[in-house]
């Protein structure tokens, strides 16, 4: 939802914004974008997401082996937060940066507190002096948020894990910010390609960086089940046993899910399971005969075609099967969305489509969870609640867009995810070994370049929950390949979830993206060097 606080400022701070982001950015001694002089502090607005409101001045402060990080009030999360950032810094400065919760005029502080107006649920403010570098917020997420501000105002040397020459220095001045949506979400596929928990864990800290606060998990497909079903064990252990291409596949187990669940909300992410639903069940009609409409299992697949599976809807067994999957993946989930796909269920005629989703959207609400799919949920008819996420694109017809538009205005709430923008799998040239290409080539200017709001005309704006960047994985295996796909993509679409519309402009961000080249390869991700992008500040 979006979230107005001091937007009436903006314009004013937009000023600012640029000023403060893009003086100083230029070619850095030994070539690269980076922080003009080697020891000038970071300017305050040259970050990715851009933040609301930049005033700068005053002293930098310098973080020094003095330094106390101090978790003020001393509660369980600001310390815990403070621990988070300590591990960040310590390795980089070689400093011993203990945290306390005994409160002072000096070091970095953590204030929860409500005396700044507007912030929200995730929203800080930053005031960077001589003395001290001082972040407050109404709640532990904006001060999370806060934190990943201060990290890229520091020199990108400070992402590297052995002792690095300082000085670590954050400029002078004052950035108060908050999010223009509420839902900024990732998706990794883990079903065409699984990918076990430390890759999660690594993509899940990417995202932390850029303030995204949804991890969207795809966790069934035609290919492979990632999830332990204790009540339909053969879903992972034999639904799971392979990949595309014919790899071992692999799922997680309860505690595996839960270790998810749990770091990514160390991160202040929560985690969307999504069981696809009713298409898309290949892997589980491979796995139990009775869910087929004729009692025959079908074997494994381990193609990349879709479109071709459905469960079969006039059964009962197919709803005890619903049931108790949903019913396990809700009790593993705290957060407040469980998705049941919908797309691409071309084998399921409208009919039994519609029969079908308005069953699995009761058994959601059921067991208390707010139901989402893809935008094909729309055509099922309206529910209270709904959250659909829209993956069209340029070519898709009139007709589905209407059928969105109409339901929005209905009542049901969307999360934007245009495949020709949003889809991290697209890729950038015809040259791209990695991806696919049936939305389009998508370089980097077309994944940042458009507008939410009014993306899908007719749409009111306060539908519009927020954006998602879902990363398919027919053509990816490792973390590394994820890199190079994401990045530098979904910094871009972080920063449309995140930064004021009145920021909006190509023309900075791609400096400002530059800027976090030398970051990114601090951190070890191998991003694509778009020529879009001025990378060598040319």
């Amino acid at each position: 939802m979006t979230q107005h606080g001091t937007l009436p400022r903006l314009f004013g701070s937009l000023l600012l914004v640029v000023a403060a982001g893009v003086s100083g950015i230029g070619a850095a001694p030994g070539g690269g974008t980076g922080q003009g002089r080697a020891d000038a502090p970071r300017p305050l607005g040259q970050l990715v997401p851009v933040p609301a409101e930049v005033v700068p001045g005053g002293s930098p402060y310098a973080i020094t082996a003095e330094t106390t990080i101090r978790a003020v009030g001393g509660s369980r999360e600001v310390r815990e937060i403070g621990a988070y950032l300590a591990d960040l810094l310590r390795p980089a400065t070689g400093f011993p940066l203990p945290v306390t919760d005994r409160d002072g005029p000096d070091g970095i502080r953590l204030d929860l507190g409500d005396d700044v107006p507007g912030l929200g649920e995730e929203g800080y403010r930053l005031r960077s002096a001589q003395g001290s570098v001082t972040i407050t917020a109404r709640e532990p997420a904006g001060l999370f948020h806060g934190v990943q501000t201060l990290r890229q105002l520091l020199p990108d040397r400070v992402e590297e894990r052995s002792r690095q020459d300082g000085p670590w220095r954050i400029a002078g001045g004052t950035v108060t910010d908050f999010p223009r949506y509420a839902y900024r979400g990732a998706m990794l596929d883990v079903s065409r390609h699984f990918f076990p928990v430390a890759e999660v864990k690594r993509y899940i800290d990417q995202l932390a960086l850029y303030k995204l606060n949804k991890l969207h998990l795809h966790l069934s497909d035609d290919q492979g089940w990632r999830i332990a079903i204790d009540s339909w064990p053969r879903l992972a252990t034999y639904g799971g046993s392979t990949e595309v291409g014919g790899g071992p596949g692999g799922y997680y187990t309860k505690d595996d899910y839960k270790e998810i669940v749990r770091y990514a909300a160390s991160r202040y992410l929560e985690v969307v399971p999504e069981i696809d639903l009713p298409g898309h069940t290949h892997a589980a009609l491979a796995s139990y005969a009775e869910l087929n409409c004729d009692g025959v299992a079908p074997p494994l697949y381990t193609g990349i075609e879709v479109g071709f599976s459905s469960l079969c809807v006039p059964k009962a067994v197919t709803y005890d099967f619903v049931d108790d999957v949903v019913r396990e993946l809700a009790a593993l989930t705290p957060g407040k969305y469980l998705h049941i796909g919908g797309d691409e269920a071309h084998s399921t005629s409208d009919e039994d489509f519609t029969a079908f989703m308005e069953k699995a959207r009761a058994i959601v609400g059921a067991y208390g969870k707010t139901v989402m799919g893809w935008h094909q949920l729309t055509g099922a008819g309206p529910v209270d609640g709904a959250v659909a996420q829209y993956w069209g694109y340029d070519r898709t017809s009139a007709a589905e867009r209407q059928q969105v538009v109409d339901a929005a205005k209905a009542g049901t709430k969307l999360v934007l995810s245009p495949a020709d923008r949003a889809y991290l799998d697209m890729k950038y040239t015809k040259d791209t070994e990695l991806g696919l290409s049936w939305a389009g080539l998508v370089e980097v200017r077309r994944s940042y370049d458009w507008n939410p709001a009014a993306y899908l005309p007719g749409v009111p704006e306060d539908s519009v929950l927020g954006v998602e960047a879902p990363l398919w994985t027919e053509t990816l295996t490792d973390s590394t390949e994820i890199e190079q796909m994401a990045f530098p993509r979904l910094p871009g679409v972080a920063e449309l979830g995140w930064s004021p519309a009145a920021t909006h402009d190509w023309e900075t961000y791609k400096v400002r993206l530059a800027a976090q080249g030398p970051r990114m390869t601090a951190l070890g991700i191998g991003f694509y060097r778009s020529p879009q992008v001025p990378w060598d500040g040319r």
